[in-house]
């Protein structure tokens, strides 16, 4: 017969305690060394990305200040003398027309060159003439610049029905005309200038029965288109 050997008892609370661990003194040094370098990390990290916030925030505040504004265009003044003449049917070719178109630059700071402009005017969607400045010149900050001229002879192509056709819209009340500024430009902040810029600028002109510019159209803000 076999008799079984009798089991110590176990006692469960002394299971359940964690082993205790000495560590050494160099154990705890370099637990110290990494939570410094991590802080050390960290407050640089701050300090970095509390910089870029305050570089970004003055960019921006200086964005806003000097962001060019594009030029704003009237037409101040548009006639056609000969249209007031009662016998002045039939003949274009002693016909002329004037006009005054006013670009105006509203930056602080900020001056414009105008590298290319075509002034050309419309009737019925058609060219009737036009002109063209070639060479560049520079506007100022808070400046107008005047776009002027009379055309006539071969800067005028006015054909006799057209003719005909503005002396009938004449006839019934008004003869609209839609005069176009077209012009390259660039900014210009101290010495730098930006790259060419393209505008188009449409100003609507209605002329009444004596040839002159109706009140309703003078200077009157022109549509913009700039790219």
């Amino acid at each position: 017969m076999q008799h079984s050997r009798p089991e110590l008892p176990v006692n469960r609370h002394d299971q359940d305690r964690p082993v205790s661990r000495h560590h050494s003194a160099s154990y705890y040094a370099h637990w110290v060394k990494e939570s410094l370098t991590t802080r050390v990390s960290k407050l640089i990290c701050s300090i970095f990305l509390g910089l870029l916030a305050i570089v970004g925030l003055i960019t921006f505040i200086l964005w806003l200040s000097l962001r060019p504004h594009r030029p704003h265009i009237f037409l101040n003044d548009f006639s056609i003398p000969a249209l007031g003449h009662g016998d002045g049917g039939g003949q274009p070719e002693n016909a002329h027309i004037s006009f005054r178109v006013t670009a105006r630059n509203s930056n602080q700071g900020i001056g414009i060159y105008y590298d290319a402009s075509q002034v050309t005017v419309y009737y019925r969607e058609k060219s009737v003439g036009g002109y063209q400045v070639s060479t560049t010149f520079y506007q100022q900050p808070k400046n107008s610049t005047l776009f002027a001229s009379t055309l006539s002879g071969s800067s005028l192509t006015l054909t006799e029905s057209q003719w005909k056709q503005m002396l009938h819209d004449r006839s019934r009340g008004a003869v609209i005309f839609r005069v176009e500024l077209v012009s390259t430009i660039r900014f210009k902040i101290s010495s730098w200038s930006s790259k060419h810029h393209r505008f188009h600028a449409n100003c609507p002109a209605g002329l009444g029965q004596d040839g002159k510019l109706l009140p309703i159209y003078m200077d009157k803000r022109c549509s913009f288109y700039f790219y």
